[in-house]
C-alpha cells in the first residue's frame, strides 16, 4: 500500500505541475467566489453578515473541502475512462477498489492543504479571529467530509454505468451547501444527514475553541458513525455498480 499511495501522490503532483494554469485557476476561483460572497454580502446585509461571519467562514471552509473530496472521487472514474486506463487499473494486482481507496487518502491530504490555504485567505480578508486547535480541526474535518467521499463513490459508480453524469456533479455542489447550512440545533434527525453533524461540531470547535476531548462523547459518536456508514454505503454501491458495468461490457467504452 505504501507503493500505491506514493504512486497516487506522484500522479497527483505531476498533474498539478504539468497543468499549472488549471491548478492555480481552481484555487483562484475558490478565493474569488468567497470574496464575492463576503464583499457583496457586506454591501447588502451589513451588520447581519458580520454577526454570522464565523459560521460563513467555517461553512465555506468545509464546503470547499467536501466538494474537492466528492469531485475527486467521482470525476476520477470519468477521467480514467476517457484516458482509456480504467480497464488497466482493474487488472492491476491491487484491484480498482484499493486503487480508489489510495486515491481517496491522497485526495484527503490534498483537500486539507487547499482547505488550509482557503481558510488563511478568508481570515486575512475578513479580519475575523477563530480558534484553530489544529489537531481537533483536522480530525473533525476528515470525519465531516467522509460522507462526501461516500457520495463520490456512489456517483463514480453511476459514471461507470451511464458515462455522462457531469450535470449531476454540478447539482451536488448546491446539495453540499444545503447539507452544511442545514439547521442542526433542536432538530436531531437533520444530524443524521451526510456532513451536517461534522459541520455542527466543526463550527462549535472553531467558534468556542473546544478541543476534541471537550466535545460531548455522544456527539462525536454520531459523527464517527455517520462517517463510517455513509462511506461504506457509497463504497458498497460503487462495487455493485462496477460489477454490473463489467457484466454489461461497459467498462471498455466511454
Amino acid at each position: 500500500m505504501g507503493t500505491l499511495l506514493w504512486a497516487q501522490a506522484k500522479k497527483r503532483l505531476l498533474l498539478m505541475y504539468r497543468y499549472p494554469l488549471n491548478t492555480l485557476s481552481g484555487l483562484a476561483m475558490t478565493f474569488i467566489f468567497f470574496g464575492m460572497v463576503f464583499f457583496g454580502g457586506r454591501a447588502v446585509a451589513g451588520q447581519a453578515l458580520t454577526d454570522s461571519l464565523g459560521g460563513i467562514i467555517v461553512g465555506y471552509f468545509l464546503w470547499s473541502m467536501a466538494l474537492g473530496a466528492f469531485s475527486g472521487v467521482a470525476r476520477s472514474v470519468t477521467k480514467e475512462s476517457e484516458w482509456g486506463t480504467l480497464e488497466q487499473l482493474y487488472m492491476s494486482p491491487f484491484g480498482y477498489g484499493r486503487v480508489m481507496i489510495a486515491g481517496v487518502v491522497v485526495g484527503l491530504v490534498e483537500s486539507l492543504a487547499w482547505g488550509g490555504a482557503t481558510l488563511a485567505f478568508m481570515l486575512a480578508v475578513t479580519g475575523k479571529a477563530l480558534h484553530l486547535p489544529v489537531a481537533t480541526v483536522a480530525v473533525l474535518t476528515v470525519f465531516a467530509i467522509a460522507p462526501a467521499v461516500g457520495l463520490g463513490f456512489f456517483f463514480g459508480g453511476l459514471a461507470l454505468l451511464y458515462k455522462r453524469v457531469e450535470n449531476v456533479f454540478n447539482v451536488m455542489q448546491f446539495v453540499l451547501v444545503g447539507l452544511i447550512a442545514a439547521p442542526t440545533v433542536g432538530v436531531v434527525w437533520v444530524r443524521l444527514l451526510p456532513i451536517t453533524q461534522g459541520s455542527y461540531l466543526l463550527t462549535r470547535s472553531m467558534r468556542e475553541g473546544l478541543r476534541l476531548w471537550e466535545l460531548p462523547a455522544a456527539e462525536l459518536g454520531l459523527l464517527v458513525g455517520a462517517a463510517v456508514v455513509y462511506f461504506l454505503l457509497g463504497y458498497g454501491a460503487f462495487q455493485w455498480m462496477a460489477g454490473r458495468a463489467r457484466r454489461r461490457g461497459l467498462m471498455g467504452h466511454y
